[in-house]
C-alpha cells in the first residue's frame, strides 16, 4: 500500500500546479461541484468542523470555509498540500488548515472529532482497501456526525456505451477486480471501483446511509466535456433529466460517480 500511495503522490503532485487552471473552466466539473455542494449543504450544520480527505488543491475546503465552516484539509500528495498552503497564506481569514497524510493513517489527528467528513471526486477509489478507511471514519465523527463520499462505481453507462465506437479499453476498464490503470501527467497508478452496497455493508452497524444519488449518470463524464460545450441545449436537457432521476434505483449507481451520505448514530453519546 505504501508503494501505491507513493505512485498516487507522484501523479497528483505532478498535476497540482495545473489542476485549478485545468478544471476551473470545465463545464462538467463545475456542474458536478455545484451538485455536490448542494447535496452537502442540505446536511451540513452551521459553523461545522469538517475533515476533508483527499482535499486536492483545497477548492472545496475554501468554498466551505467561506460559508463559515472550519476545515482540516488532508491529502497524501505533497504537491496538493503545497497548493493549499499557498491559498492559506493568501486567505488567512478563512478557517482552513492543511495536513499531509494518508487517509489510511489519520493518527496525526489524535483524539479530534468532527461534525462532518467529506471526500470528493473518487479519491477513495485510489485504494484497494477502502474498508480500512471506511471503518475508521466513525472514530473521527461526533455522535450524529455525517460523512459524504463521492465514489466511482464499477459500472458507468456512458463509459460502457463507448464499446459501440470500438473503444473497448475505456468501456470495460472498471470491470476488472484487479483495478484499472490510471495516469495523470504521465504518472501511473491503479484505481478500484466500489458499489454503493459495498460501502453500506462495510459500515453496517457503525453508520447508516441517509442519502444516495448518482452523479454524471445521465450527464456525461468530465472527459466528454467537449460534447456538452458543443451542445449547450442538450446539456441543459440532460441536467434536468438527471436532477429528476438521480436518486432512482436505476440511475444512482450507473454514473461516473455517486454521492453517498452516511450518519453515525447519536446513541454513541451514551
Amino acid at each position: 500500500m505504501i508503494h501505491h500511495e507513493n505512485k498516487v503522490n507522484e501523479a497528483f503532485s505532478a498535476q497540482s500546479g495545473v489542476f485549478d487552471a485545468t478544471y476551473s473552466q470545465s463545464t462538467i466539473t463545475n456542474y458536478m461541484r455545484s451538485r455536490i455542494r448542494q447535496h452537502v449543504e442540505a446536511f451540513l450544520p452551521p459553523k461545522s468542523r469538517i475533515l476533508e480527505l483527499n482535499a486536492g488543491t483545497g477548492v472545496d475546503a475554501f468554498y466551505f470555509a467561506s460559508k463559515g465552516h472550519s476545515i482540516l484539509a488532508t491529502d497524501v500528495s505533497d504537491g496538493m498540500i503545497n497548493e493549499i498552503n499557498k491559498k492559506i497564506a493568501a486567505k488567512p481569514d478563512l478557517k482552513v488548515k492543511a495536513l499531509q497524510t494518508s487517509y489510511h493513517d489519520l493518527t496525526g489527528l489524535d483524539d479530534q472529532t468532527f461534525d462532518y467528513i467529506y471526500s470528493n471526486f473518487g479519491g477513495l477509489n485510489c485504494t484497494d482497501n477502502i474498508v480500512d478507511v471506511l471503518q475508521k471514519l466513525p472514530n473521527y465523527l461526533k455522535p450524529g456526525g455525517i460523512a459524504t463520499l463521492i465514489i466511482m462505481p464499477p459500472f458507468c453507462l456512458w463509459e460502457s456505451g463507448l464499446a459501440l465506437k470500438g473503444n473497448f479499453k475505456i468501456a470495460f476498464r472498471r470491470w476488472s477486480k484487479k483495478g484499472a490503470k490510471s495516469h495523470i501527467e504521465g504518472k501511473y497508478f491503479t484505481t478500484w471501483y466500489y458499489r454503493p452496497n459495498f460501502i453500506k455493508k462495510s459500515l453496517a452497524g457503525k453508520m447508516k446511509v441517509i442519502d444516495l444519488e448518482g452523479l454524471c449518470s445521465i450527464v456525461p463524464p468530465e472527459y466528454l466535456n467537449g460534447f456538452v460545450d458543443r451542445r449547450p441545449n442538450t446539456f441543459e436537457r440532460l441536467k434536468k433529466w438527471e436532477h429528476r432521476k438521480s436518486r432512482s434505483r436505476y440511475w444512482r449507481s450507473r454514473g461516473d460517480y455517486y454521492i453517498i451520505t452516511l450518519q453515525k448514530p447519536i446513541k454513541d453519546a451514551e
